[in-house]
């Protein structure tokens, strides 16, 4: 049976599991940003932040990387951070708060809509591990360009291939297989959907950016343990409760059991390391 995907129905499923994973991802912040910390700054690095800066964080989560953006950009810039959940934009206007960064506002908002966001306000704009759920990337990169003053950059981090991310592909298709889901075929919002050689930087040139590039980041994921990573993934990981929701309890159980397994191929005597792989992906609105 072929199934059609349904964006908007996805859409409200994936804000419906980010607000309830507000509070885990607001929580592992550290381990997050232990994880994503160099292809973070790669992706400041290359959307030109520095002091003034005007930056849209797109899909901003709970902020890390706006955070990290605010800092740069300093008393005389600005960071919006806009998000499908508004749950998860508390706890990033709060964590601006508790660090004494008053440059921060967020906006409720759908990246593939920024209506809201006037045209040619912003030097930059950035999304760290967002872009790849949209189900119409292409909308998105065409707002996140709008938004976005001639010369200004865009810059984003996904996945690279599952064959470079075990961490994440061996959870996601032991769930697929468990819950009886055929991969996503291309043009699907996933993980990986971007991660192709050339896929990324086919997208922003057909959204008409211009010097594009891509920038491998080895992102490996360290935790004292592979009990740890689960624990992790599954408080944090809104797209694996997601593929999970149309199966009972056993079968969740069975799940989560078999991913710890797995995933224990990745501990050593100094913990647990797991495979990861970011690509910086940037391009100048002309």
């Amino acid at each position: 049976m072929t199934t059609t995907f349904d964006p908007i129905a996805f859409k409200a499923t994936t804000r419906t599991q980010w607000e309830t994973a507000a509070e885990a991802w607001n929580r592992w912040g550290p381990a997050i940003e232990d994880w994503l910390g160099a292809a973070t700054e790669q992706m400041l690095d290359d959307a030109g932040v520095q002091a003034g800066t005007r930056v849209l964080d797109v899909a901003a989560g709970a902020g890390g990387q706006t955070l990290a953006a605010a800092r740069r950009a300093g008393p005389t810039g600005h960071v919006l951070a806009t998000d499908i959940s508004p749950a998860i934009l508390e706890y990033a206007l709060g964590s601006a708060s508790a660090a004494g960064l008053d440059n921060v506002a967020v906006l409720e908002a759908d990246g593939e809509d920024l209506g809201a966001v006037p045209a040619g306000t912003f030097d930059a704009a950035i999304s760290r591990v967002g872009l790849i759920y949209f189900p119409d990337q292409h909308r998105a990169l065409s707002e996140m360009c709008r938004a976005v003053r001639p010369g200004g950059r865009i810059s984003a981090v996904v996945y690279s291939t599952p064959d470079r991310n075990g961490f994440f592909s061996i959870p996601v298709g032991i769930i697929r297989r468990i819950a009886g889901l055929p991969a996503p075929g291309p043009g699907l919002p996933g993980p990986f959907s971007l991660g192709g050689p050339g896929v990324a930087a086919a997208a922003y040139e057909r959204a008409g950016l211009t010097e594009v590039g891509v920038t491998t980041v080895v992102s490996p994921v360290r935790l004292p343990s592979a009990a740890e990573c689960v624990r992790f993934e599954q408080e944090s990981f809104g797209a694996l409760h997601q593929m999970l929701s149309g199966v009972d309890e056993t079968a969740r159980a069975a799940a989560w059991s078999e991913i710890a397994e797995a995933l224990g191929q990745f501990e050593g005597p100094d913990g647990f390391t797991g495979p990861c792989e970011m690509l910086v992906v940037s391009g100048t609105r002309p």
